[in-house]
């Protein structure tokens, strides 16, 4: 192995699988801590994917700990951690104290942290972190349900998290390229500091900076920086590309999408579907219980699984979930529909439906873990960052899991475009 990776949440392990996929890495996907014995086979790299993202920092801090003992023991030559390209996290954690630990482990004095991911318009420039055009604590993630972001100053940011100063590469060095970053990089040691912000603006920062950490043992980020890592293995003659790593094959099965999101882009892709006439079903926490919102999701879809995929939501407007948190409790509410949806999935896979799309990192994580998908086959991408990818074991599955922020307005129904 060459690549040993430790994601945060389900989506985000796909969208990083799927960028090393892309570059020619042949990549296994495993879902949850995996038993010491579980067997990847010949794989150029392996992502871990955690549920880590809202829980607890120290569980956080513990299970990533624990991922990364499973790739030292299998060889792993550099780690890469993997979080939102939105910085999704709170001022106690998790990203910060996962990476402070994962850093003292491995017996490191230095790492970095870049979140961009120009494809999909998180750019991040002066350490502060932009999406699209905008800040982030004015691009909708600000009212994120669980992690709100209302600090776009990422340096800021995770020095509240990790309690010590933090350092910025900022875009003229990065622009330079990668001799410039590894220069800066030797600076910022050479004044104990740990933990650096690194601009980038495009693919080609993302690059210069992956080429850049070719010699760290622990790299951080979002997906967007791994695509400048499989150059530094191919360099050393350690790495062939592999063009035809995407290959999936097929299998036969009804189709369903489940959006437990209700990002903005989730929300654009619930209308877009509706609009085009594609079935759907509306979860409604405030009118039933979790039983009954299971039965009469799986009631209504059962007799309309057909050549067409279905669509079960439970995504709404800012003020809609509000209302819901309000009621119910902010935790209790986002458990709810994790839990409704799981089930869903669940009863739907009994009955013959065989691809499958979820939106939303932590519904993906909750329904991934009930159907007991323990590794995955990572597969072409739909949009950027967002693969298809088929269960390995057990029954042939198609899963598409998706995080709520990504994707294009038609994704839901380009997605099972693709499979044909």
């Amino acid at each position: 192995m060459l690549l040993g990776c430790i994601a945060d949440d389900f989506t985000g392990a796909t969208d990083l699988a799927s960028m090393l996929v892309e570059h020619g890495m042949r990549t296994v996907l495993l879902v949850g801590l995996p038993e010491r014995q579980m067997p990847v086979g010949d794989t150029d790299a392996v992502v871990i994917a955690l549920k880590s993202r809202n829980i607890p920092a120290s569980e956080a801090v513990k299970q990533s700990c624990a991922a990364l003992e499973w790739l030292i023991s299998k060889g792993a030559a550099q780690i890469f951690f993997k979080y939102c390209s939105t910085f999704d996290s709170t001022d106690e954690g998790n990203i910060g104290p996962v990476a402070r630990a994962l850093l003292e482990r491995l017996g490191e004095n230095f790492t970095i942290a870049c979140p961009a991911l120009p494809v999909n318009g998180r750019t991040v420039y002066r350490g502060h972190l932009f999406v699209g055009d905008a800040l982030l604590s004015e691009s909708g993630m600000e009212k994120h349900p669980l992690n709100p972001m209302t600090d776009s100053n990422l340096v800021r940011v995770l020095e509240r998290q990790v309690h010590e100063k933090v350092g910025l590469v900022p875009y003229e060095v990065v622009e330079q390229g990668c001799e410039a970053i590894g220069r800066r990089f030797a600076t910022l040691r050479a004044q104990g500091i740990r933990f650096a912000i690194v601009d980038a603006l495009c693919d080609r920062h993302l690059y210069a900076i992956g080429a850049a950490c070719a010699e760290l043992k622990l790299v951080t980020g979002g997906s967007g920086v791994a695509i400048g890592l499989p150059s530094n293995f191919v360099r050393r003659g350690l790495l062939k590309p592999d063009c035809q790593v995407n290959s999936l094959g097929a299998v036969e099965g009804f189709s369903v999408v489940l959006a437990g999101s209700c990002s903005r882009a989730t929300l654009a892709q619930v209308d877009y579907m509706r609009r085009r006439g594609f079935d759907s079903f509306r979860l409604e926490p405030l009118k039933s219980s979790e039983d009954e919102l299971c039965d009469a999701a799986v009631r209504w879809a059962l007799p309309r699984l057909g050549d067409k995929p279905l669509l079960i939501y439970s995504s709404a407007q800012p003020e809609e979930v509000a209302g819901v948190q309000a009621y119910l409790g902010r935790e209790r509410a986002s458990r709810l529909i994790e839990r409704v949806m799981a089930r869903i999935a669940c009863k739907l896979v009994d009955s013959g439906v065989r691809r499958l799309l979820v939106a939303g990192g932590e519904t993906a994580g909750t329904v991934v873990q009930a159907l007991n998908v323990r590794a995955l086959q990572i597969g072409r991408a739909i949009d950027p960052g967002v693969p298809w990818t088929k269960s390995l074991v057990g029954p042939p599955l198609f899963l598409a899991l998706k995080s709520g922020n990504f994707g294009s307005e038609d994704f839901f129904v380009k997605a099972f475009e693709v499979l044909k």
